[in-house]
């Protein structure tokens, strides 16, 4: 706890000094890290999405249909997935995929040395590895939970459609009725909170790997295993902080 205060802190200068000098920033580090954990994402999450998606809207519609309330599987469906299932789908898979990355590639760094001839140069380790990854992980989470979201509501529409005969004009026209717009920015909101919670406990780990392989292997599995358990955790507090908004 004493280190993540520490490399919250270290953040926060590090931003700081960024908006004091921002033609001196790592911009390169960071549309490189933007590219790689936003855009190479993009078709693993709405493939699992999509599916998510349908799987609720099938398992629903059979219980819907009991009741003779067809209908609300719209209502159902928008709200499960604009607020909750969306961004803490996104935050899940790119803490398996870009969270463990990051550790590897400082831990790597760590086991060639890297690390130690950064330090003899006086170059910043938090300035240069920490800050871009953390702040392309902040703007490309949010972007990334909105289309998993997107990519869901297409497969719960057509599952939906296939299933109860709703039609997907209906669904589109009941889903902005169903969703409040304050859903959307609350799920941007705490993707954007996800994204720097991950990659920040994803540097974390790997900072502390010591120069062996075996040290790698666990830094990397403690990192996923930790930023998902983290994930899970503030979205329950956010649920619970924010029940009154958007419903």
């Amino acid at each position: 706890m004493v280190d993540a205060l520490r490399l919250v802190g270290q953040l926060m200068l590090d931003c700081v000094q960024l908006l004091r000098s921002p033609g001196r920033g790592p911009w390169r580090d960071f549309s490189g890290h933007l590219y790689r954990i936003g855009a190479t994402a993009l078709p693993i999450t709405a493939l699992v999405g999509f599916l998510i998606g349908v799987v609720l809207a099938y398992l629903m519609s059979r219980q819907l249909r009991q009741l003779g309330a067809d209908a609300f599987i719209v209502n159902i469906l928008g709200v499960s997935l604009v607020r909750e299932l969306g961004p803490v789908l996104a935050a899940i898979l790119l803490a398996g995929r870009s969270g463990s990355a990051i550790t590897a590639q400082i831990g790597v760094m760590r086991v060639t040395e890297e690390l130690d001839a950064m330090k003899v140069m006086g170059i910043a380790r938090g300035y240069r590895l920490v800050m871009p990854r953390a702040l392309a992980m902040a703007l490309a989470m949010p972007l990334v939970a909105v289309w998993t979201t997107l990519a869901a509501l297409l497969g719960g529409m057509i599952a939906a459609d296939l299933s109860m005969g709703l039609p997907p004009a209906y669904f589109v026209s009941a889903l902005s009725r169903a969703v409040k717009i304050a859903n959307l920015w609350l799920a941007m909101g705490k993707s954007m909170v996800f994204g720097v919670m991950i990659a920040l406990i994803a540097c974390h780990y790997g900072l502390r790997i010591k120069p062996n392989t075996q040290s790698l292997g666990e830094g990397t599995t403690a990192s996923v295993v930790t930023s998902i358990t983290m994930v899970i955790l503030v979205d329950a507090l956010f649920a619970v902080v924010f029940r009154e908004v958007g419903i």
